[in-house]
């Protein structure tokens, strides 16, 4: 049966770690978001048993073992939104933000988003990657306007390169499957005191 969803107050929403034992509720949140793509054309047609679904599955436990995952609730407890980071090539990756459907656009997803930067700067990292896809408004648009800019998979480390390649053999529209980088304070003060030492040598 699916959890209810009554009016949510976005001044009441919670955002928390999310526990191991509760990976089956973030797997149940991604599939009902996954309903916002086949409105837009994309059928993802991945079922859990799929090699792909099973490998998010066991990335997205991970990132709960590792206090990496957050959970956003509402005030009566029910779950509403999760964000699951893990390190690829070092640097902090945004593996996956979704949000219940009767959740949306009430502002969980900027506050996941966000609770998802602040995790990659207190790692003292330099930029947040993602991987999304390019041509649907609440993908490459929405992470542009916090800040996000596509990058060349030339300019992609190994592990970014892994992510699309995986992606683009089992996710619909492959060609549009994109990565982007966010940059950081701490990237921001590592150029600040290169230049330093330049200018003093």
């Amino acid at each position: 049966m699916r959890p209810e969803h009554p009016a949510i107050d976005p001044h009441r929403v919670t955002l928390r770690p999310a526990r191991p034992d509760e990976i089956d509720t973030l797997v149940a949140i991604d599939d009902e978001a996954s309903a916002l793509y086949a409105a837009h054309g994309l059928a993802l047609g991945v079922t859990e048993e799929h090699p792909f679904a099973e490998a998010e599955r066991a990335r997205w436990l991970a990132a709960a073992q590792a206090a990496r995952a957050f959970l956003a609730v509402s005030a009566a407890g029910v779950p509403l939104g999760f964000a699951a980071l893990d390190l690829v090539d070092g640097a902090p990756y945004l593996d996956q933000l979704a949000v219940h459907p009767a959740a949306m656009r009430r502002g969980v997803g900027r506050a996941l988003l966000a609770r998802a930067i602040a995790w990659a700067e207190a790692q003292g990292a330099g930029a947040l990657w993602l991987t999304t896809y390019a041509h649907l408004p609440f993908n490459r648009p929405y992470y542009e306007r916090a800040g996000f800019v596509v990058v060349p998979e030339a300019a992609c480390g190994p592990g970014i390169r892994h992510h699309l390649a995986e992606q683009r053999c089992a996710l619909p529209a492959p060609e549009q499957r994109v990565a982007m980088r966010l940059r950081l304070k701490g990237d921001a003060k590592a150029r600040a005191a290169s230049r330093r030492t330049h200018a003093a040598s």
